[in-house]
């Protein structure tokens, strides 16, 4: 089983890295191979919604999104990580997500049948990490997340937020928090094996 775990903060280091790496032990100790994306290490032009893809399922801008589609297709469990930035996901994050517009297209227009009802089942799942104790603070992201997964034809299996941690280590101050992302790697692939 493949997991593909995404890197959506800028910070090296930071809360939302040290939960999607917890994550991702889980699932390597359940016999997964994790592959690690650190979205700030590639350079993605935002979508320039120029409907080039929507005859071709491809997108016509030529960047390091070109090696970024193949990880998410071949992945079975997508795990989205993203601090919040004004209430939404990150700039790198977001432009990962709109330009899978391309993948929309495939599946929505050209009806590609692995990206249908018959292509690979995958599961998505969201961690985040805010520094406001906002109630509503997590509610954007959430929904963004699930439609990025609805494209990649993953069936959304949850999200691992938490509120009122910035500084760079404070997520250290929630261990249970940790080992929750930890048993949800294992979860994740275990319930992949069942499925």
């Amino acid at each position: 089983m493949k997991v593909l775990g995404i890197f959506g903060s800028p910070r090296r280091g930071g809360n939302t890295e040290t939960l999607l790496e917890e994550v991702l032990k889980g699932a390597e100790k359940e016999g997964a191979k994790a592959e690690r994306l650190h979205l700030s290490d590639y350079t993605i032009t935002p979508c320039k919604e120029c409907h080039g893809c929507d005859s071709t399922g491809n997108c016509v801008v030529l960047d390091d999104m070109e090696k970024i589609y193949p990880k998410l297709l071949e992945a079975d469990v997508v795990i989205l990580a993203s601090p919040i930035f004004f209430y939404g996901v990150t700039a790198w994050a977001k432009a990962l997500i709109d330009r899978c517009q391309a993948l929309w297209a495939r599946k929505y227009f050209l009806k590609d049948p692995s990206l249908g009802k018959e292509g690979r089942k995958r599961k998505g799942f969201f961690i985040s990490v805010g520094a406001t104790k906002g109630q509503k603070v997590f509610e954007g992201a959430i929904l963004t997340a699930k439609y990025f997964f609805d494209v990649l034809n993953a069936e959304y299996a949850g999200e691992l937020v938490l509120r009122g941690v910035e500084a760079k280590g404070d997520i250290l101050k929630h261990p249970e928090a940790l080992q929750h992302a930890f048993e949800t790697g294992r979860k994740l692939v275990s319930a992949g094996k069942k499925g």
